[in-house]
């Protein structure tokens, strides 16, 4: 029987179970865990972003907003398996790695096979691409670009550009111009400077996360030879990179009003700037030993990466319905 419960859970954060467990699941809810669905919606906050934009151009096409969305978080998920399994291939995660105790990986943990979680990427990469190939055939040579870039990522990212510091600029790139900007041409057909400048107001959010659990693992992955940019810049400046990420979001914001791109009704994307004291107090100091007694129970040990995404979904939530004013306003 569907575990309808056990999706909403896996869509809000990663369920901690054992193989017990997992063998009473559903076959959603084992690719939702699998897949990391928990963190798939910021790839939807970054098409849904294209969309408003496509609607406040007057070029909205609901069928391809559809197929770019779904296609995009396929292709994340497809990225999240290929993370597990070359991490599972490199021995990254054996042990008690710092991936494994924050939710299952599924081939560590023996939950699935080799064999299994290639099925499951190429099923869903397999779908993804199925996707991807209509729209180049409907948009020509750039959307053909733009899905050679993005499979690039999507085999690459976990390695070598994780192990050489070129992981955070590799998100700000695929969560921002990339997915935002390449979205909004699939949709419209047109490529704006303007969409691809907006979308780093938003795509600061996903790399501050990613900053965050690059911070949290830094030891771990410094152990392994894994070179991300918080093992290169060291702990307390990857801290204040985060912070200063979080900051620019809202003076990118700030900017494309005072340029007139957007109205002044866009400013309610600003209003997450009261949660970044909270943020901060997390941020100013080293990471902590073990986990502090206010922390609920099953956080830890995520500690920066929690802070960093707590705050990331509510500004997502915000920068949408603040886009959704402008566009009320545009329309005035």
């Amino acid at each position: 029987m569907p575990d309808v419960a056990m999706w909403g859970r896996a869509l809000r954060a990663m369920p901690r179970l054992d193989k017990q467990e997992w063998d009473r699941l559903d076959l959603v809810s084992r690719w939702l865990i699998a897949t990391r669905s928990a963190v798939i919606v910021m790839t939807f906050t970054s098409a849904a972003f294209a969309g408003l934009l496509a609607v406040k151009a007057g070029a909205f096409d609901p069928v391809l907003f559809a197929l770019v969305a779904v296609g995009l978080c396929l292709a994340h998920a497809t990225n999240n398996l290929a993370n597990d399994l070359i991490d599972h291939w490199k021995g990254v995660d054996e042990g008690n790695y710092f991936r494994t105790q924050y939710g299952p990986q599924t081939v560590e943990a023996g939950f699935l096979s080799v064999g299994q979680l290639l099925l499951y990427a190429a099923v869903t990469g397999g779908a993804a691409l199925a996707i991807g190939a209509y729209l180049v055939g409907l948009r020509g040579e750039p959307a053909l670009w733009l899905l050679g870039i993005g499979a690039f990522f999507v085999i690459f990212y976990t390695w070598p550009l994780k192990y050489v510091g070129l992981g955070e600029p590799a998100v700000l790139l695929v969560w921002g111009p990339l997915m935002v900007g390449g979205s909004y041409f699939v949709i419209t057909g047109e490529w704006s400077h303007n969409v691809a400048v907006a979308s780093l107001a938003y795509a600061l959010g996903p790399t501050a996360v990613l900053f965050g659990k690059h911070v949290d693992k830094l030891e771990a992955d410094q152990a392994k030879g894994i070179r991300t940019l918080p093992v290169i810049l060291g702990e307390r400046r990857s801290r204040l990179a985060v912070m200063a990420m979080l900051v620019a979001q809202l003076l990118v914001v700030v900017g494309l009003v005072a340029s007139g791109y957007f109205s002044v009704a866009m400013l309610l994307a600003l209003v997450p700037a009261i949660w970044l004291r909270r943020v901060w107090q997390v941020y100013r100091e080293p990471r902590p030993d073990g986990p502090p007694p206010e922390l609920p129970a099953g956080v830890w040990p995520l500690w920066f990466v929690a802070s960093a995404f707590w705050y990331t979904r509510r500004f997502g939530a915000f920068f949408v319905v603040a886009l959704l004013a402008d566009l009320v306003v545009s329309r005035i």
